[in-house]
C-alpha cells in the first residue's frame, strides 16, 4: 500500500506556499465557499429566460420537504392540458398528497413481495441488503406514477389537500420504513418455517390492513367519490356531483398513458443504444405498468423533446439536479462555475464516466416547457419546477444545453414523435433486465 510520508506532506506544503495566487484564492473560497468563488457571473447573465419556443406557464407549485417531484412533474404536465381545454384557475393543482398516499401503500405492498422472492438469501445478499436498505421512499419514476394513476385515477387538490407529512414526509418515511423491515422479518420467517402460500398471503394482507389505517391518520382518506366545480374559459359555471377518481381522469384529462413512454440517455458500454431496458424489483404497483425505457443517443433524444414541444406538449424530464446549479437565479449550466481554474484540477468527466462510476444519476424530474432554437439547434431550455416561486424566474429554470446533454437522462415522449422503427423496437423487442442498483434505476 502506498503511505502519505511526512517528506510528501512537506512538499505539498511547499507547493502552495510557492503558489502567490494561493493566498488570495483560499481567502475568496473559505469566506465565499466554493461555488460562490467560482461562478462566472457574465455567463449567468447571457442566460436570459426568453424562448423561440415558450408554452403557456402556469404558478408553479412547491413540493416542500418532501421528495415528490417526478409525481408533480406528472400531475403538472397533465394539470396545462386541462387549464389549457377548461381555462382553470391560476392557482389549480391536481392533489399531490391523493397520489402520494396510494403510493406509499403500494410500494410496501411491492417491497413484500420482493422480501418473500428473496426469502432463501441471507440478509447480507446485495439483493436483500439493497430492499432493506430503502423499503420505500418519496421518489419514483414516470412508468411508476401511470401504475399509481391507471389503477386509482386522480383528483383535484381541493378533493384531497395537502397534509403536514405529505408536504413534511422525513418523520413519516422513518416510522414507516421501520414498520417495513419489521414485517421483512414476520415474511421471511413464514417463508422459511415452510407456510403456505395461503399462509403468506393471509399475513400480507394483514400488514396491509394496518399500512391503509397508518395512511389514513398520516394524510388522511383518499375520496372515492367528490364533487368538482369550476368556471370555464368563457365564465360559465360548471359542478360535477360525485365523481370518481378514475372517472375524473377519463373525462378531464383523458390522457392514453400507454402512449406516453420513457426514454433515456446512457452512454455506457452496458447498454447499446435503441434497445429497451428494464429494471429488476423496480416499481410500486404489483400488477400494474412495469419501468420500461427506451435508450437512445443523444441527438435523437433531443430531437423528440423539441418536437413534442414544437406541437405544444410539455415533457416530463429527469436529471441529475445536483452539479452545475445556481438554485436561487434558477440556473443550470455547465460553464456556470469554473472549479477548474479555480483549483487547478481537471474535475471533467464523460457522461458514461459519471454514470459508470458513480458519480451521477437521476436525482429530480421537472417539466420541460419551452426552448430556444437558433437555426435548429437548441441553445437553452425553461423548466418548470416544483421548488415554488422565490427560485429562479417565478420558480422556471433556465437550462443551458449543455447541461442537457451532460445531466439529463429521462424524458417522456408520446409514441407518436418516435419514428417507426423505434416504435417498432420499443412495442416488440424484449427488454434487458438491469441491476436494482443501476442508475437507469435512480428515483427522481
Amino acid at each position: 500500500m502506498s503511505e502519505i510520508t511526512q517528506e510528501q506532506l512537506a512538499a505539498f506544503k511547499k507547493d502552495v506556499d510557492e503558489k502567490p495566487e494561493a493566498a488570495i484564492l483560499r481567502g475568496a473560497v473559505t469566506t465565499n465557499g466554493i461555488l460562490k468563488a467560482a461562478r462566472d457571473n457574465q455567463r449567468a447573465g447571457e442566460l436570459t429566460p426568453v424562448f423561440s419556443v415558450d408554452l403557456e406557464s402556469s404558478p408553479v407549485a412547491n413540493q416542500l420537504q418532501s421528495g415528490r417531484c417526478w409525481m408533480f412533474a406528472a400531475l403538472n404536465t397533465m394539470r396545462h392540458d386541462m387549464k389549457a381545454m377548461y381555462g382553470l384557475p391560476g392557482y389549480f393543482e391536481l392533489s399531490q398528497s391523493y397520489t402520494f398516499f396510494w403510493d406509499k401503500f403500494e410500494k410496501a405492498n411491492y417491497f413484500y413481495n420482493n422480501i418473500v422472492a428473496t426469502a432463501d438469501k441471507a440478509t447480507t445478499d446485495r439483493e436483500v441488503s439493497f430492499l432493506l436498505a430503502t423499503p420505500q421512499q418519496d421518489g419514483g419514476q414516470w412508468d411508476m406514477i401511470v401504475a399509481i394513476i391507471e389503477k386509482y385515477g386522480v383528483v383535484p387538490q381541493s378533493a384531497f389537500p395537502e397534509s403536514q407529512a405529505s408536504s413534511h414526509s422525513a418523520e413519516f418515511n422513518r416510522l414507516f420504513n421501520g414498520k417495513l423491515r419489521k414485517d421483512a422479518i414476520a415474511l421471511r420467517n413464514l417463508v422459511n418455517d415452510g407456510a403456505s402460500q395461503a399462509d403468506i398471503d393471509a399475513k400480507i394482507e394483514a400488514l396491509n390492513k394496518e399500512n391503509y389505517y397508518m395512511l389514513s391518520l398520516t394524510f388522511g382518506e383518499p375520496p372515492l367519490s367528490f364533487d368538482f366545480s369550476f368556471r370555464d374559459k368563457d365564465g360559465e359555471f360548471h359542478r360535477e356531483q360525485s365523481m370518481t377518481p378514475q372517472n375524473f381522469f377519463k373525462k378531464y384529462i383523458g390522457w392514453d398513458l400507454s402512449e406516453y413512454i420513457s426514454i433515456i440517455n446512457a452512454p455506457t458500454e452496458d447498454k447499446p443504444y435503441n434497445q429497451t431496458y428494464d429494471v429488476k424489483m423496480l416499481g410500486s404497483v404489483v400488477g400494474g405498468r412495469d419501468v420500461k425505457h427506451l435508450n437512445l443517443d443523444l441527438d435523437t433524444f433531443k430531437d423528440l423533446a423539441i418536437k413534442q414541444l414544437s406541437a405544444g406538449e410539455n415533457v416530463w424530464f429527469g436529471v441529475d439536479m445536483g452539479p452545475k446549479l445556481d438554485r436561487v437565479a434558477g440556473l443550470m449550466d455547465t460553464e456556470l462555475y469554473d472549479e477548474d481554474s479555480l483549483f487547478d484540477i481537471d474535475f471533467s468527466l464523460t457522461k458514461a464516466e459519471r454514470l459508470d462510476y458513480g458519480d451521477s444519476l437521476m436525482t429530480h424530474a421537472m417539466v420541460l416547457t419551452g426552448v430556444d432554437l437558433v437555426d435548429g439547434q437548441p441553445t437553452k431550455w425553461k423548466v418548470e419546477n416544483s421548488w415554488g416561486d422565490k427560485n429562479g424566474h417565478k420558480g422556471y429554470f433556465t437550462m443551458s444545453d449543455e447541461w442537457f446533454d451532460q445531466f439529463t437522462y429521462q424524458v417522456v415522449i408520446k409514441k407518436e414523435y418516435l419514428p417507426e422503427e423505434l416504435r417498432d423496437i420499443f412495442e416488440s423487442a424484449t427488454p434487458k433486465e438491469l441491476a436494482p442498483w443501476d442508475p437507469m434505476g435512480a428515483l427522481a
